[in-house]
């Protein structure tokens, strides 16, 4: 499956955020598209789990063809918004998972996801119960590759005993570098797993983060030598590492996507990437 350098986030899209409306989600898609940002990503539960709906409806009004898209979606989180249920919780059962699946399909309005993800990993999962869900999916159609969201390698590898993982979309920024240290990263490479990383920018932009300042004390040369903004530093921070980082941006601002997607294409040069690494840490590598 290929998904565009940069895939653009719908979380604020809806209710959670910008509360755009059908015209001016319709106008995103096509701009987004427009500029090589083919894929988009989804959760069943953005915007109290109808920003889906909404994007579909966006999108059926578009001009744009299924098969230059790639949508990706999330399942698996059970919130009391949105839902009657006592507790947030996570579920993972088979009849829930293809339950879920057909809801994002129908809401999303098309025939198939083209990843489906597994959001956050629950200690009651069953990995073999999650195979034969997948494999299921799969083999209709209603899905054309699989991964998981927020999984530790450890995690990865109990699921992956039942079907290939493909993707672990994970939180990694300038500021937020743990899965490059914890085996996440190392495990991507090792095993193919495309890693998609979630809030890319981390806190570039918190006045008040210690570690983030340190950054910015040392970016404006690095962006004047490179062209870039602040932001599309941070995102070449992390398209630097080799396993082949998809930042997940949230910005429903086209003039913005297009300067990260800019940024997704400039390789930093090794001395100027650990410059930056030693601003995130607060020291010198050992």
């Amino acid at each position: 499956m290929h998904f565009s350098e940069i895939i653009a986030g719908t979380m604020t899209w809806g209710k959670w955020g910008k509360a755009l409306s059908t015209d001016q989600m319709t106008e995103r898609i096509e701009s987004a598209v427009s500029m090589g940002v083919s894929s988009f990503d989804h959760a069943d539960i953005y915007g109290d789990y109808t920003t889906e709906t909404e994007f579909g409806a966006a999108f059926e009004q578009s001009n744009i063809e299924r098969s230059s898209v790639q949508l990706i979606t999330k399942c698996g989180i059970q919130m009391t918004r949105g839902r009657d249920h006592q507790v947030k919780h996570y579920q993972y059962d088979y009849d829930y998972i293809m339950c879920s699946v057909q809801r994002s399909l129908e809401q999303l309005r098309t025939s198939y996801i083209d990843a489906l993800l597994l959001h956050r990993p629950s200690p009651l999962l069953v990995p073999e119960e999650i195979g034969r869900a997948i494999a299921a999916l799969l083999e209709s159609g209603q899905i054309k590759s699989f991964g998981l969201s927020n999984f530790l390698p450890h995690q990865v590898d109990a699921i992956s005993r039942f079907t290939p993982v493909q993707y672990n979309q994970v939180q990694f920024s300038i500021t937020h570098t743990d899965v490059m240290y914890d085996g996440t990263l190392d495990q991507a490479l090792a095993q193919s797993i495309v890693p998609m990383a979630w809030k890319p920018l981390g806190e570039l932009f918190d006045a008040q983060d210690e570690r983030a300042a340190r950054i910015r004390e040392v970016a404006d040369p690095l962006c004047k030598k490179y062209g870039l903004s602040l932001a599309g530093l941070g995102i070449a921070f992390i398209k630097k590492h080799p396993s082949g980082v998809l930042p997940v941006v949230g910005t429903t601002e086209p003039e913005r996507l297009a300067d990260l997607l800019k940024a997704s294409k400039v390789d930093l040069e090794l001395q100027d990437w650990f410059v930056l690494l030693e601003a995130s840490q607060g020291r010198r590598v050992p």
